[in-house]
C-alpha cells in the first residue's frame, strides 16, 4: 500500500507497534476489499488512506478503551467485509475469533481473506444474531462481543449481550453523537443481564473522526425469552 506510513504511525497512535507480517496483512486485505468489492457490494469506502483510516485504524481503536490482550475469545455480529473482526484478529493474534454476518456472499468473502492471510482460530458463520444467540454452542460463550453494525443500541443489544459470559463486555462502536440513543438504551440493557458502566470516545489518528466506545458489562445470565424471534426486536425495540 502507499500509505503504509498512515497505517503503522495510525498504530503506534493506538499503542500497536505492527510486526512486518502484519503490515502484509493488512496491505493483502485491502487488495481483496478492493478486488471483490467489484464483484459485491462490501464497502463504499475504496481509497486506500480512507480504508486505513476508516476501516483498519477505526477497528483497531478499541485499545484506546480496552486492551483486549487478556481476553481469549471475542465475536463480531454483523461484521459485513469482517470490521472490525479481521484487523483485531491481526493485531491480537491470540484471540479465538469468530465472525457472523446473514449475507452468504459476506461469508464468502471473509472466508477467502482468511485463508490468504493465513489467520488461525477464527471461523466465519452464516446466520441472523438472533437465530444464532439461541444455541447452546455460542449463548454467553465468549469475553468480548463487538459490533460496528448500523443499529438501535437497544436492538443491538438484544443482537449482541446473548453472547456474552457473565463478566464479559459488549462493546458496539458508535458515533460520537449518539449520546441520547445510548442514554435510552439503558433499561434495554438492564432487562438482557447487562450494565451500562461507561462511554469512552476516541480520536481516530489521521482525521478529526471521534468513535464513541460503549463499555456493557454483563452482570447476569441473559433470560431465555431473549433474543426474541428474527425481526422482533427492530421491529418493537426494547425499552
Amino acid at each position: 500500500m502507499r500509505y503504509n506510513h498512515i497505517l503503522i504511525e495510525g498504530a503506534e497512535k493506538l499503542g500497536f507497534k505492527l510486526t512486518d507480517n502484519q503490515v502484509k496483512q493488512f496491505d493483502k486485505y485491502y487488495e481483496m476489499l478492493i478486488e471483490w468489492n467489484n464483484k459485491i457490494n462490501l464497502t463504499s469506502i475504496v481509497d486506500e488512506q480512507e480504508v486505513i483510516i476508516k476501516h483498519f485504524l477505526d477497528s483497531i481503536a478499541i485499545k484506546n478503551v480496552m486492551d483486549l490482550s487478556i481476553s481469549n475469545s471475542l465475536i463480531d455480529l454483523g461484521t459485513g467485509a469482517g470490521f472490525p473482526g479481521i484487523p483485531l484478529k491481526i493485531v491480537y493474534p491470540h484471540l479465538k475469533v469468530t465472525l457472523v454476518d446473514s449475507l452468504n456472499k459476506r461469508i464468502n468473502f471473509l472466508s477467502n481473506v482468511i485463508d490468504e492471510l493465513l489467520l488461525d482460530d477464527i471461523v466465519c458463520i452464516h446466520s441472523r444474531a438472533e437465530d444464532l444467540g439461541n444455541t447452546d454452542i455460542y449463548r454467553e460463550q465468549f469475553d468480548i462481543c463487538v459490533s460496528r453494525a448500523v443499529a438501535d443500541l437497544s436492538v443491538l443489544s438484544e443482537y449482541c449481550i446473548p453472547f456474552v459470559r457473565c463478566g464479559g463486555y459488549f462493546i458496539p462502536y458508535k458515533s460520537s453523537k449518539s449520546s441520547d440513543e445510548i442514554e435510552i438504551s439503558r433499561n434495554a440493557i438492564s432487562k438482557l443481564g447487562g450494565f451500562l458502566e461507561e462511554t469512552q470516545n476516541v480520536e481516530i489518528p489521521f482525521s478529526e473522526i471521534e468513535r464513541s466506545f460503549v463499555l456493557i458489562k454483563k452482570e447476569k445470565i441473559t433470560p431465555n425469552k431473549y433474543p426474541r424471534k428474527a425481526g422482533k426486536p427492530k421491529k418493537n425495540p426494547l425499552r
